[in-house]
């Protein structure tokens, strides 16, 4: 991975001790970005981004906070602002799948799919908003799936978390496009992390086969669109919903 010129901006990235959250992280850290790290129990696998971060040559610090909360969110976002003076890009990562059938769920399932998918990037966004409308610029990126867009059988309450992620995306882009923020979506297709550790060999390759450019996607080709999405490249784009699936849908 090759390091470019310093960007002297801060991102946090929600969900970044493993998977996408991770290779985004490492991705900012090359372009010179402050990284702020979060994890919400794996804070061992979230310290050894912040070490392969900081042999990068640019500064992270890493926070452990459950999106969910909302307290708890606007005291790390405040600890992240104290640390750096601001956070300048929002990746709205953190996640969580239940695959089985939507009659099976308990109600502590559904809602623990929904505080974290759907009203955990409420929380993040809107403890991180005040400091990018003060200075009339700012990039979100809200990590979505392809099943938020059309629906999996199985996976019906992250399809819906998911779904209401593509909305606020939409909605927000349009809201805060005045003031110099841009709101923007990745819809993911089948990735290759541990959110499909679920799948064993078998389904896996019978799953690529279904994908046009027959493989599983890599987290690191996740990551280079989100730092994209995040740049002066893209500074038409807003309130966009990016599908990144191989062509499967």
């Amino acid at each position: 991975m090759t390091q470019h010129n310093k960007a002297n901006k801060t991102v946090l990235i929600t969900g970044s001790s493993r998977g996408i959250g991770r290779a985004a992280a490492l991705a900012f850290g090359c372009r010179g970005y402050n990284v702020a790290l979060n994890c919400v129990k794996n804070r061992e696998a979230m310290e050894k981004t912040a070490e392969e971060i900081k042999s990068l040559g640019a500064k992270t610090e890493g926070y452990v906070c459950d999106v969910s909360d909302y307290g708890t969110v606007c005291n790390m976002v405040k600890a992240i602002e104290n640390r750096f003076g601001g956070i300048d890009v929002l990746v709205n990562n953190a996640g969580v799948s239940f695959y089985g059938l939507f009659q099976d769920m308990k109600e502590e399932e559904i809602r623990r799919v929904i505080e974290i998918n759907l009203m955990g990037v409420f929380n993040v966004t809107g403890c991180v908003l005040p400091y990018m409308i003060s200075k009339k610029e700012g990039a979100v990126i809200n990590i979505s799936s392809v099943w938020g867009n059309v629906g999996a059988s199985c996976e019906a309450v992250y399809s819906a978390s998911k779904g209401g992620v593509n909305a606020f995306t939409r909605a927000l882009g349009k809201e805060l496009g005045p003031c110099g923020i841009r709101v923007n979506g990745i819809s993911c297709g089948c990735i290759d992390t541990e959110m499909n550790s679920n799948l064993n060999k078998e389904e896996k390759a019978a799953l690529a086969e279904e994908i046009p450019l027959m493989r599983f996607g890599k987290a690191e080709e996740i990551g280079e669109l989100i730092l994209f999405l995040a740049s002066e490249a893209a500074s038409y784009i807003n309130g966009q919903i990016i599908t990144a699936d191989g062509g499967f849908l």
